[in-house]
């Protein structure tokens, strides 16, 4: 199999309609601890992806996933939007100019780009409790993945979802939630189950 752009479209419209499916039950899980506002903007952040899927025109996929990065560090709602919009516009990085048809190396750059990216803008780990207790381990089952497309896709949702559910066992550190502590766990992180919705919904675009 081969993403080519119809089919980077569906991964990205799968990944905003689950997102958008879930934006209560990712603001009610925020509400615990957090400012209560991440399924707002996750809603928000869905619905640009969506209008910049539909205007996808001529744009190769690193200028098309740059520009939407762009487009959705520009929502508004805290930190949402600039983690999204650097998370979105890192799979594009080790893309090359031109290309528009990505093989199973091609989905494992997008991954490998998109790790990178985050970890130039946040030192969070594993054991945090944030968004990155989803990626790393996402990232890494992605990469060592069979080199098949569908194998990729899947190994990666499944590993964000189950780091979203190990996030339930640890103390915020990051954010408002870390003046809570301790108290904060056996509440999964937010930004940790939104970001495993969007590699389930991801996955399921593709067929995986």
């Amino acid at each position: 199999m081969v993403v080519d752009k119809p089919t980077l479209i569906a991964m990205l419209d799968s990944a905003a309609d689950l997102l958008l499916e879930n934006a209560d039950a990712l603001t009610d899980i925020d509400s615990k601890f957090g400012d209560g506002d991440h399924g707002i903007t996750i809603a928000k952040i869905a619905k640009c992806i969506k209008s910049g899927t539909a205007a996808w025109d001529d744009d190769d996929m690193n200028t098309f996933l740059d520009d939407l990065g762009m487009d959705i560090m520009g929502v508004r709602g805290g930190s949402a939007g600039p983690l999204y919009g650097t998370l979105v516009g890192g799979l594009g990085v080790e893309l090359a100019e031109g290309e528009v048809g990505l093989d199973a190396s091609g989905v494992k750059r997008m991954f490998s780009g998109c790790l990178s990216e985050m970890q130039d803008t946040t030192d969070a780990k594993v054991g945090d409790k944030t968004m990155m207790d989803a990626l790393i381990p996402a990232v890494e089952a992605a990469l060592s993945a069979p080199d098949d497309v569908h194998a990729i896709l899947r190994a990666a949702a499944d590993a964000a979802r189950q780091g979203a559910a190990d996030s339930e066992k640890f103390a915020s550190k990051y954010g408002r939630a870390r003046s809570y502590g301790d108290a904060t766990i056996g509440t999964p992180d937010a930004g940790a189950l939104s970001t495993s919705l969007f590699f389930e919904g991801f996955a399921r675009g593709a067929g995986a």
